[in-house]
């Protein structure tokens, strides 16, 4: 059954801009900028004043309605990355051969070696925003920061893929990087 109209009110923190023209939704604040475009969903996103968004959608079915409170989560990621950001910590795990993971490019990528004994060097890029390092307090640690959870999320996702175990049992082997933490800061 379709409703005639649906809508939800998105607050803005103090010290954060929003700006809204024709669905691109830049939001500005004290970690950086971020921009997002929604034309690919068909809804309204206005401001109303300086400290509140809506986001409406007209004659929409079940479906489409649904479409209301993603449109607003992802807003209200970007307002939490750029007032606090996200940080995903990976911690390796080995049974025998010790992972070695080095961060080289300035951070721009990663290389992680001797993965079950591999002589194959594995290099993953990083997205834009997204800064690694190695912990200073935990021993097989690294830690990802960025203001767009996305982007860090898919460079923590890459990572781990990129040691899976293949043509073994994986119930005995279980080498691998895997996320372990994920921290709003």
């Amino acid at each position: 059954m379709k409703s005639i109209v649906q809508d939800k009110d998105i607050t803005i923190p103090e010290g954060v801009t929003v700006d809204v023209k024709s669905r691109i939704v830049r939001v500005t604040g004290p970690r950086g900028a971020l921009s997002r475009d929604f034309k690919h969903v068909s809804l309204e996103i206005t401001k109303l004043s300086k400290s509140k968004i809506n986001v409406k959608v007209w004659h929409g079915g079940r479906k489409h309605i649904a479409c209301i409170r993603t449109i607003a989560s992802h807003i209200e990621n970007m307002i939490k990355g750029v007032t606090k950001g996200f940080e995903y910590k990976m911690r390796f795990v080995y049974a025998h051969f010790p992972i070695n993971v080095n961060v080289i490019n300035n951070g721009a990528e990663v290389e992680i070696r001797n993965f079950l004994g591999e002589k194959h060097v594995r290099k993953i890029k990083m997205l834009p925003g997204v800064t690694i390092e190695n912990s200073t307090n935990q021993k097989d640690e690294i830690i990802l920061t960025g203001n767009d959870v996305d982007n860090v999320s898919q460079t923590a996702a890459s990572i781990q893929q990129s040691t899976t175990v293949r043509n073994k049992d994986i119930r005995k082997f279980l080498d691998g990087i895997y996320l372990s933490e994920k921290v709003g800061l």
